[in-house]
């Protein structure tokens, strides 16, 4: 699939609450991304904010893992198979460092700002 044959309306971004709160674990769906690039650049920032959230102080990387997959958000692009991003792929190396306020600011990449 390539940003060729976007859905219509753009592409989408599911979020999923990992703490298991709702009975299917969606939170919402972020519409809107004009390319796959974009709804893969939000799904990965969005997830590593949601990382950091959960890094405290002297926690060491397994223990934020299972702080993450306890309280944490994951996202995930909607259709877009083995093109969409994944958290899995760099799950393990974002527990392991710090990441800076521009790899987690999602906020930047998020369509509905543009929304009046």
């Amino acid at each position: 699939m390539s940003d060729l044959f976007a859905p219509d309306g753009g592409w989408k971004v599911r979020i999923l609450d990992l703490s298991g709160a709702s009975e299917d674990n969606i939170v919402e769906e972020v519409g809107g991304f004009a390319t796959l690039m974009a709804a893969n650049a939000f799904a990965r920032a969005y997830v590593l904010d949601s990382i950091e959230r959960c890094r405290v102080p002297g926690m060491d990387a397994e223990e934020l893992l299972a702080a993450w997959f306890a309280f944490g958000e994951d996202a995930e692009v909607i259709d877009a198979g083995e093109q969409g991003w994944r958290s899995a792929s760099e799950l393990h190396d974002a527990v392991a460092r710090r990441v800076s306020a521009a790899e987690r600011n999602w906020r930047a990449l998020d369509p509905r700002r543009d929304v009046p």
